[in-house]
């Protein structure tokens, strides 16, 4: 059984992991402008700032939990790619827009590719 307080640490742990790959894409920015938001507070998980919006114009929610059926599924995507293919698994919920999921170290190289 996970504690309250070890999920929340998971959590802290991951909005702070996406904080430091958001700076260091960004070097421009400061501390201040990324902002890993409290435990239990409302709206985003990772907070920007105008300047850090403008550089990464991305809304931010953080889920880190023990099992995700994602989680599984990424991991057969892995499995079916041919040899030096990046895997990318699209989701689709009832009544919802679709979903693309890639790695996160995958998805930060790309933004620093894109950003030169």
């Amino acid at each position: 059984m996970v504690t309250v307080a070890s999920a929340k640490q998971k959590g802290r742990k991951l909005q702070q992991m996406v904080r430091d790959l958001i700076l260091k894409l960004h070097p421009s920015l400061h501390a201040d402008d990324v902002r890993s938001t409290a435990m239990g507070q409302s709206g985003e998980d990772v907070q920007l700032s105008p300047a850090a919006r403008k550089l990464f114009p991305y809304s931010i929610e953080c889920k880190a939990r023990k099992s995700l059926a994602i989680s599984d599924w990424y991991s057969q995507c892995k499995t079916n790619a041919p040899k030096g293919m990046e895997p990318l698994l699209v989701v689709k919920q009832d009544r919802c827009k679709p979903l693309v999921v890639v790695d996160a170290d995958h998805y930060f190289e790309l933004l620093e590719r894109l950003n030169g």
